[in-house]
């Protein structure tokens, strides 16, 4: 499976990561790392996470105050 960001999303991302460079250098890095280690288990597994509202999930992103908030497309449920 894939995935994609809304625009806006993917906006609000890379201004965290940005902060949190600012704040110490590779700490950017690591947030990254691990928004994308939830997106992959998101991907891996969609159907593990909250659900928040109709066909909206949350899977918590670790060591940061951050959720990755998605849906699957028809195509990608069983």
């Amino acid at each position: 499976m894939s995935f994609s960001f809304h625009p806006e999303a993917e906006k609000e991302l890379n201004k965290a990561i940005d902060y949190y460079e600012k704040i110490e250098p590779k700490l950017g890095r690591d947030f990254a790392l691990e928004v994308y280690s939830s997106i992959q288990r998101s991907v891996s597994l969609p159907t593990a996470w909250a659900v928040i509202n109709g066909d909206i999930r949350r899977s918590l992103v670790s060591r940061f105050p951050y959720g990755i908030l998605y849906y699957c497309s028809n195509e990608f449920t069983s």
